[in-house]
């Protein structure tokens, strides 16, 4: 028999320890669920299950990032949708993962109910979720704008998107807290009916911009899978890529608008608390993309990619090699090259608004004489 290396044993155990955790969490509940129980359905000890997971929140956010990254999809709707059409699809995507009333006290659709409490419990969870949400608002309002462009160039559509997120979360705890409250129908009339509202969406002026620093470093990213697309992401071409903390999404924002409309645009997703936190990213990105992509047709899937680098090693190839959830840097990529770096509040906007000709240049310009000489 061929003796398994340590990076082989550990991965065997960690897959033991999450297929059991998921029988235990359906069977009992998060809070119900005992990491002994789970060691035992494993065939491990209660340390292999720690040296894996650092707690049972660390786990649980895993066993449902799994289970959202592995959920089945229909095929990609026509790509003849109106944006009542597609909210009404993104809807019923979104309820279609609820528990229903007719299900039993345990099982799969029920191991997500606990989920929020959890994140309610804890401002480390809560400031990160939040950002998670505003990032999610950001990509749906995107997937909007491309079936239905805004009137004015500063228009958007990110206002409808919170709203119907706000409408499909209310829903989602209602339906844990009070099952049968309302008919899934209504919220799907509701999130439709959306697409006429009119909420004066603008986007507002950068009130803060760093400073640009001009760069020339090769670019040679590690490869990476795409969250929105669930492919391969796009990063050798000329681009945006943003370095973001969980607590600083909403920045993502900031690159999308002011970059030009032909550049690629990636928010690299990264965290000081890997263990608990990178999990619940995964969880949230890939629970909502999986909605989007069945409501979308590619064609107007956001043009913003989703990188969840728990790691860090997308992250240091941009170079920035430490990171926290209060991180916000940003580069600019062309042919191949880092031509333009920023770091701090507004470097996503720094980093797309300024072309690497335009910051080389400024660094060239001879400094003004001292006053007095």
């Amino acid at each position: 028999m061929t003796r398994l290396s340590r990076a082989q044993l550990q991965e065997r155990n960690r897959a033991r320890v999450l297929a059991a955790a998921v029988e235990e969490f359906a069977e009992h509940g998060f809070r119900d669920a005992k990491i002994d129980a789970i060691a035992e359905r494993a065939e491990l000890t209660r340390g292999a299950v720690y040296s894996n997971f650092p707690g049972k929140r660390a786990l649980y956010f895993t066993v449902l990032a799994d289970l959202a990254e592995r959920a089945p999809e229909p095929p990609n709707p026509e790509p003849s949708l109106t944006l009542r059409e597609a909210l009404g699809a993104l809807a019923r995507a979104w309820l279609a993962r609820l528990p229903l009333t007719t299900d039993g006290q345990h099982g799969l659709a029920r191991i997500g109910v606990d989920l929020m409490p959890e994140i309610l419990a804890d401002e480390r969870t809560r400031r990160p979720f939040t950002q998670l949400t505003k990032l999610n608002a950001l990509l749906l309002g995107l997937a909007l704008e491309r079936l239905r462009p805004p009137a004015t160039p500063d228009g958007r559509l990110t206002r409808v998107a919170e709203a119907a997120l706000t409408t499909l979360h209310g829903a989602s705890q209602l339906a844990a807290a009070a099952p049968g409250f309302t008919d899934p129908f209504t919220i799907v009339g509701a999130c439709e009916r959306l697409a006429d509202l009119d909420l004066d969406d603008r986007w507002p002026s950068t009130p803060w911009i760093p400073r640009a620093r001009p760069a020339d470093e090769a670019w040679s990213p590690p490869p990476a899978p795409d969250a929105v697309r669930a492919e391969a992401a796009r990063l050798t071409g000329d681009g945006v890529v943003a370095i973001l903390g969980l607590h600083r999404l909403e920045a993502a924002e900031e690159a999308v608008r002011a970059a030009p409309p032909d550049a690629a645009v990636t928010a690299v997703l990264v965290t000081g608390d890997p263990d608990e936190l990178a999990p619940l990213a995964r969880l949230v990105v890939a629970d909502f993309c999986g909605c989007l992509r069945q409501a979308f047709p590619p064609s107007a899937w956001p043009r913003l990619q989703v990188v969840l680098d728990g790691s860090g090693t997308l992250a240091a190839a941009a170079g920035v090699p430490a990171v926290s959830d209060a991180t916000e840097a940003a580069v600019r990529v062309e042919a191949g090259r880092i031509v333009v770096r920023a770091d701090g509040r507004g470097a996503c906007h720094t980093a797309a608004s300024t072309p690497g000709e335009a910051v080389a240049g400024e660094a060239a310009r001879p400094s003004a004489p001292a006053p007095g000489r």
